[in-house]
């Protein structure tokens, strides 16, 4: 089940991708790791969509990634009288802690902090942004605002304060309980919406159980995420770039040079990114993309993108599959391009004085002059897989690993297939199985040359200080140590 690209297609499953054979159908046609929103959908059907991913794991005997998504602090009004109301332009409109249906004139708002916090002369958006209006007025526990651009509004829409400072937790107790269920199902990566600073991620982590390896990955969302990007990279596990909440708080100019900071940073701090939101949004309704959303998941692949992602276009779109199978041939375009490796080796995030970066970067260096078929990494947590592929080469990592989480993990990451293996007892014996795996998985034949990097002794995270070329012979000529 070797992909024929380098960059990871994740895909989000919900009432359009519940049975076995459509989310076999997503898997086959190119999905690496699947998104469970718990934004929406019951336990039940969330517990339901996990077995069946890793019944078709074992079916295929390859790893498949899941992720958690938790909904976060997200703002929301309360509830219409009626199933819809429509704010005129220039009308006032109140937001109050009265907990009664509103109608044209108010609504409930259950965040009394924020109401208190909001300035006068400052911009709030309703549902994504569609409506705007702006604070005139406030008082205890209420605020009132002028309708500058209006427009159908419902009930439980998103509250956005543009500008906003207020700092609030990252788990709500929703999200508390979200995350202890996602725990019993021994997910590989939870992803934390609407994070504002380092501390919000530090949080979780330690609500993880011991031994735990699940993986944090940290949605860049908001005005405050941005401003403190740098430390936030810093103690996620991966982070994703959500264009859809980023857009409602920053002006639409801004966001694909955020999306282009944060992934650049990302590559120099050596942690996976994904890029998400409407990237092929009207497939949710029609079988094939604009030409503006196909250009916009090649800027992403282009820009260094460990992973893409799909959302409602999987979710609840009429095409799931051939969002994904539209999805990879974007992908594989891009990558087929000449001019896709120029921009990969235009910029090369500079390594740290570090051994571990020292043997990437010489693998690496080594596997294009030598033209190898692979560079194979021996792995415990990823960490000496995620260096190899931050070097964005143009040979495929092999990544071996005698941990399933690992590999699974690892299927986010770009350019990497992993294999799960026995432990190692000696050098000879690695460099026997490098070879062996590489001939197993077709990655290479015989007379081609691999280059090997571990960590010795064997086992130790993050000790990668070894690197090894091997041209690979028959099997039955290889002298097992």
């Amino acid at each position: 089940m070797q992909r024929s690209r380098k960059t990871k297609i994740i895909a989000t499953l919900g009432p359009a991708s519940s049975d076995y054979e459509v989310i076999r159908k997503l898997f086959e046609k190119g999905v690496d790791v699947f998104r469970l929103n718990f934004s929406h959908g019951s336990y039940d059907e969330h517990k339901k969509r996990y077995e069946i991913i890793r019944a078709l794991e074992r079916e295929k005997n390859h790893s498949i990634g899941i992720m958690v998504d938790l909904q976060g602090p997200k703002l929301r009004l309360g509830r219409f009288g009626s199933s819809q109301v429509f704010l005129q332009s220039g009308e006032s409109f109140r937001f109050d802690s009265d907990e009664s249906d509103g109608d044209e004139t108010r609504v409930y708002f259950p965040h009394e902090d924020v109401l208190s916090a909001c300035e006068v002369g400052q911009d709030i958006l309703l549902d994504d942004g569609k409506l705007r209006l702006s604070v005139r007025d406030k008082g205890k526990g209420y605020v009132d605002t002028q309708v500058l651009i209006g427009g159908a509004l419902s009930s439980n829409k998103g509250v956005s304060f543009v500008g906003s400072s207020i700092l609030r937790s990252a788990l709500t107790e929703k999200d508390q309980a979200d995350f202890a269920f996602a725990m019993t199902l021994d997910v590989d990566w939870v992803a934390l919406s609407f994070v504002q600073r380092a501390e919000d991620v530090e949080r979780v982590r330690a609500m993880l159980p011991s031994g735990c390896c699940t993986h944090i990955l940290t949605k860049m969302e908001n005005q405050l995420a941005i401003d403190n990007l740098e430390s936030i990279i810093a103690v996620s596990d991966a982070v994703m770039v959500a264009r859809g909440d980023l857009g409602v708080e920053l002006p639409p100019e801004v966001v694909p040079i955020q999306q282009k900071r944060i992934i650049r940073m990302c590559r120099r701090m050596g942690c996976p990114v994904v890029v998400a939101t409407h990237m092929l949004d009207s497939m949710v309704h029609a079988p094939s993309p604009t030409r503006a959303e196909a250009s916009d998941v090649a800027t992403a692949v282009y820009d260094g993108a460990d992973a893409v992602t799909l959302s409602a276009e999987s979710a609840v779109g009429r095409y799931p599959v051939e969002s994904v199978r539209m999805m990879e041939r974007i992908i594989m375009s891009v990558e087929g391009d000449s001019g896709y490796r120029s921009v990969m080796e235009s910029w090369h995030p500079p390594p740290q004085p570090t051994m571990a970066d020292a043997i990437s970067l010489s693998a690496a260096h080594a596997a294009t002059t030598l033209q190898a078929a692979a560079v194979v990494t021996y792995t415990e947590s990823g960490s000496t897989a995620r260096l190899a592929s931050r070097e964005r080469s143009v040979v495929g990592i092999l990544g071996i690993t005698t941990k399933k989480t690992t590999a699974r993990q690892l299927s986010m990451v770009w350019g990497v297939y992993c294999v799960i293996a026995k432990a190692l007892r000696s050098v000879n014996q690695m460099v026997e199985e490098a070879c062996q795996v590489a001939l197993k998985e077709k990655i290479a034949s015989i007379g081609d040359v691999v280059v090997i990097t571990a960590g010795i002794p064997f086992g130790t995270a993050g000790s990668t200080n070894m690197m090894r070329i091997a041209r690979l012979k028959a099997l039955d000529k290889v002298k097992r140590p």
